[in-house]
């Protein structure tokens, strides 16, 4: 049965309970592998990482910029896919950001960073990938 608090246990430290905690860092588990995974010299887990990037960002536009695991934990919470009251529902990153370098970052300005940096990220993965298949 869902808490009755929802989600307040949210970006704060020490309003974030077990199931926050669990959800926040498999939330830098992914971001961690979207940012480091095309350094992996493993070909099957380099198809993953060309695979996984483009499907995140799908996600996302379909999912109106909200991450599966925000909605799973709202799920798990309150019982409903999106919860108003979870701030970081469709904004993990731009809460982090916003905490950590200025509270002023829009999210249009967060997308477009995100969908930049994850296309860097993705032609690195590409050209690592290529030259696995051409030493």
């Amino acid at each position: 049965m869902p808490s009755p608090e929802g989600s307040q246990a949210i970006m704060s430290q020490e309003r974030r309970d077990v199931l926050g905690h669990v959800f926040f860092w498999h939330h830098l588990i992914v971001v961690a592998y979207i940012a480091l995974g095309w350094l992996v010299p493993v070909h099957a887990a380099l198809v993953f990482y060309l695979v996984l990037l483009p499907a995140v960002a799908l996600q996302w536009q379909i999912n109106r910029d909200s991450c599966v695991l925000n909605n799973l934990e709202s799920l798990i919470r309150s019982g409903r896919w999106r919860d108003p009251a979870n701030r970081e529902e469709g904004a993990f990153l731009l809460e982090i950001a916003r905490r950590h370098i200025s509270p002023d970052i829009t999210s249009a300005q967060m997308n477009a960073g995100i969908y930049t940096v994850m296309a860097v990220f993705w032609g690195l993965g590409l050209g690592h990938f290529l030259r696995l298949l051409n030493p």
